[in-house]
């Protein structure tokens, strides 16, 4: 009774994965076609999540600018390093501190991406969003 109950389930899920893969497949007229080049540079879609995008640097800045109680901020993967250093530990050391290099690098690109944010958020307002070509 179990077996003919797990084959039954067993040829249920083959018989939708099947229907599915002909569905998408017949869905596009038979054959998939290749990805076009875009024919546009995006503008309306950037001009409506320059808030979210603002949003998410503000937090990533204050984040990697937080001090050593804050997760993720530059501080504290200094402090590890040190403790790591202290504790003779020189293959964790060498490990954070080449994180620690990684991430310090970090800001700079993301004071830059803000930068950049006000230029688009400002070419937006003056175009009506992106919807002017």
């Amino acid at each position: 009774m179990k077996i003919a109950r797990t084959a039954a389930l067993a040829l249920a899920s083959a018989t939708a994965l099947l229907t599915t893969a002909a569905g998408t497949a017949t869905a596009g007229g038979g054959t998939p076609s290749p990805h076009s080049a875009p024919t546009g540079d995006g503008a309306q879609a950037l001009c409506k999540r320059v808030p979210k995008i603002e949003k998410r640097l503000e937090r990533a800045l204050d984040r990697l600018q937080g001090n050593a109680t804050q997760h993720g901020s530059i501080a504290r993967l200094a402090k590890r390093a040190e403790n790591a250093k202290a504790a003779g530990h020189t293959e964790i050391e060498t490990f954070l501190n080449d994180k620690l290099t990684f991430r310090r690098s970090l800001v700079p690109t993301l004071e830059k991406r803000q930068k950049d944010l006000i230029a688009v958020k400002t070419w937006c307002k003056a175009n009506k969003k992106g919807s002017e070509k």
